[in-house]
């Protein structure tokens, strides 16, 4: 036989079982309302008294998941206070993840009700816990909830700080995919940046790096987004994609080579090339909601890209003409646009008809842009170095004559 020892009604958690177990069993009449209560308030006793806190936080959400709906959310909010403090109580780290898991998948799994307060409810939980992992648990279950409520704006400041986070929890790579890409979904659903929903997704496809074959293949859906999503992009004109095991996979896959072809062409090739490939791929470029007009568009910016990287620094306005194939009067709209979309610098020759760029944006940054930016570097070092020296010399010089005159005058 159990002994259970008296504790104060005063007792916040065991307030909590009397109010919620009172609430959900209203309707079943006095007399069985009432012994249900009192068997729940025994319960809840004798977890208080045992410690036994990850099984007063079970006994607790089983009435509290059943009131969300009647009562207030300031009332919820006390309610769920009460059951998420339990965690600090844990003796161990593995029991606080325990109710961490518990409490949090009970208040994210119906995500379409009361979604914002749900997710409240969460970051308190996640404030009180000590555990890094069961912190990166709890966040996880957010995003979820998040994404699923269509309450995502609730969620997304966070995101600045990931790297933060990331340093905090100290999670495997498993993990870290997990998190990337739910976090790109969550910025795809809440379309407030391409290019942040974008970063993530080549921070999940940067993880795969040297797995097996059936490792590597998980990735092959995400890959083609991303793909598709840098092709799309109206502002994106510069990405890693192809040093990616992750996206180099689909080179040679039968179902996805396509794709990994389209992605060569933009970061790699020019317009006449794109064109080629769209007259024999035009079903497979619409199955991807890749419209023709926009690809044009866009490989027109980046072949006048790739013309502006030539060593020589001036672009004839024939050969944008005919690179681009467009019309004399529209060499110079071209120019502004990319100018525009800073992915050059440069002045306009009417006189002469050519362009002389000064700066370029680069399509790809691989190892021969490393080695082209490292011989840069030194040749400005070497460039810096040989003003210094002329420097101190002319004051070695200064300093001498300014000597002579004094003992002149003496």
């Amino acid at each position: 036989m159990t002994t259970v020892v008296p504790t104060s009604e005063e007792d916040p958690a065991l307030a909590v079982v009397r109010f919620t177990s009172e609430l959900a069993w209203a309707d079943a009449g006095p007399e069985v309302a009432e012994r249900q209560v009192s068997t729940l308030c025994m319960e809840a006793q004798e977890c208080i008294v045992m410690n036994k806190w990850l099984e007063l936080a079970s006994l607790m959400l089983t009435s509290a998941d059943l009131i969300f709906s009647k009562v207030s959310d300031k009332d919820l909010e006390c309610i769920f206070t009460v059951i998420c403090n339990l965690v600090t109580k844990s003796e161990s780290p593995d029991e606080e993840l325990e109710m961490a898991k518990l409490i949090s998948a009970k208040i994210t799994h119906q995500p379409n009700d009361k979604p914002a307060l749900r997710l409240k409810i969460v970051f308190n939980l996640y404030n009180l816990l000590g555990n890094p992992y069961s912190r990166f648990h709890v966040y996880m279950n957010a995003l979820n909830l998040a994404l699923n409520g269509k309450a995502t704006e609730h969620i997304v400041p966070s995101f600045r700080k990931i790297d933060s986070f990331l340093k905090e929890w100290g999670i495997g790579i498993s993990d870290q995919r997990d998190l990337f890409l739910t976090i790109s979904n969550v910025l795809k659903e809440n379309k407030s940046s391409g290019k942040e929903s974008f970063k993530f997704l080549t921070k999940y496809l940067a993880t795969f790096s040297g797995e097996d074959a059936h490792i590597m293949s998980e990735a092959k859906e995400e890959a083609v987004r991303t793909i598709v999503e840098f092709v799309k992009a109206p502002d994106m004109f510069q990405c890693d994609l192809l040093d990616m095991p992750a996206v180099g996979q689909l080179e040679k896959d039968a179902k996805y080579a396509s794709v990994y072809q389209l992605l060569k062409i933009f970061l790699t090739q020019r317009l006449d090339a794109y064109l080629e490939f769209q007259a024999a791929n035009s079903t497979s470029l619409k199955s991807y909601g890749l419209v023709h007009e926009d690809c044009i568009t866009k490989m027109r910016l980046m072949s006048l890209v790739d013309l502006a990287s030539d060593e020589s620094g001036q672009i004839p306005y024939a050969l944008i003409r005919d690179t681009l194939r467009i019309n004399d009067d529209e060499v110079e709209l071209w120019v502004v646009k990319a100018i525009s979309a800073k992915l050059i610098d440069c002045k306009m020759d009417q006189m002469n008809q050519v362009v002389i760029v000064s700066r370029c944006t680069e399509r790809v940054f691989g190892q021969n842009q490393w080695q082209t930016l490292k011989s840069k570097l030194s040749t400005w070092r070497g460039n810096i170095a040989s003003v210094i020296s002329t420097i101190q010399a002319n004051r070695i010089t200064e300093d001498g004559s300014q000597a002579m005159q004094g003992l002149m005058i003496r």
